[in-house]
């Protein structure tokens, strides 16, 4: 049996839990019989694997190489799977390139079979790095199956640092925000803006989250989330907008409006 993540509360008070437990109630998830399972058989067998044709029809291997990205609900696109890996990334042409979900970038550069003679599957420590990534994303989705804003937010906590850390154009930032599901409907919540808003040309929404965050932050750039601070009112906005766009009533009204407030004048 999987342990099954607690989360208590809603909104920042159930963040601020998940926070202070999550270390406990990882390892908790982690030392489950299926994690144990599936990690054990990745550990043994990655090594084995020379092509992406092989790891594509080891079930089992697809399976934690996909999650480690969150990229489990790829596991039956076989043929597309094997596409992305065998481009590589480095060609400009390549299908990883040219998808807006920047997650098959990162999955086919850290597998490597499209880029080097000899794949990362061969490198020591990598079967390691993939398995933690891989437990790391599990339990994300174990948390979102009890409360979908607290998946949310591990992933912000998690993915916005790594796109602010990267040598690029501040445009280049928030594209690889709209390319990612989990911050895009972070901030698609934060902002307010509707669901028709993605239909919107590429650049034109680019404009938009620009616009909306010298609004709601007076600073228009992605690197202003590398302030903890920041990061925290953006935490804060989204999950008071996601609680009153549910109905939820952990906050009050009137503390769900304060927070708001503050986010729109501090």
């Amino acid at each position: 049996m999987t342990y099954q993540p607690v989360i208590p509360y809603g909104g920042m008070a159930g963040w601020a839990f998940l926070q202070r437990t999550q270390e406990a109630q990882q390892d908790a998830f982690e030392d489950s019989p299926v994690i144990q399972r599936d990690t054990d058989y990745f550990l043994e067998n990655i090594g084995k694997i020379d092509t992406a044709e092989q790891l594509v029809n080891d079930r089992r291997l697809l399976s934690v190489a996909l999650g480690a990205f969150g990229l489990d609900e790829d596991i039956d696109s076989k043929y597309f799977i094997r596409k992305v890996l065998e481009d590589g990334t480095l060609d400009p042409e390549a299908l990883s390139n040219k998808l807006a979900d920047k997650r098959y970038l990162d999955f086919s550069q850290a597998f490597g079979f499209g880029d080097y003679g000899i794949p990362s599957t061969k490198v020591s420590d990598f079967a390691t790095e993939i398995v933690d990534a891989y437990k790391e994303r599990q339990f994300e989705i174990a948390v979102g199956d009890q409360d979908t804003d607290m998946r949310l937010m591990m992933s912000l906590d998690r993915d916005l640092g790594d796109i602010v850390d990267r040598q690029t154009s501040d445009a280049g930032k928030w594209y690889s925000v709209m390319g990612n599901p989990a911050l895009r409907s972070v901030f698609e919540t934060a902002f307010s803006l509707p669901s028709s808003f993605a239909a919107l040309d590429v650049d034109d929404q680019l404009v938009r989250f620009q616009e909306k965050a010298e609004a709601y932050f007076g600073d228009s750039s992605v690197d202003q989330f590398g302030d903890p601070q920041r990061m925290e009112e953006l935490t804060r906005l989204y999950l008071a907008k996601s609680q009153l766009n549910n109905g939820f009533t952990t906050l009050s009204g009137g503390s769900i409006a304060l927070t708001l407030l503050q986010n729109a004048f501090g």
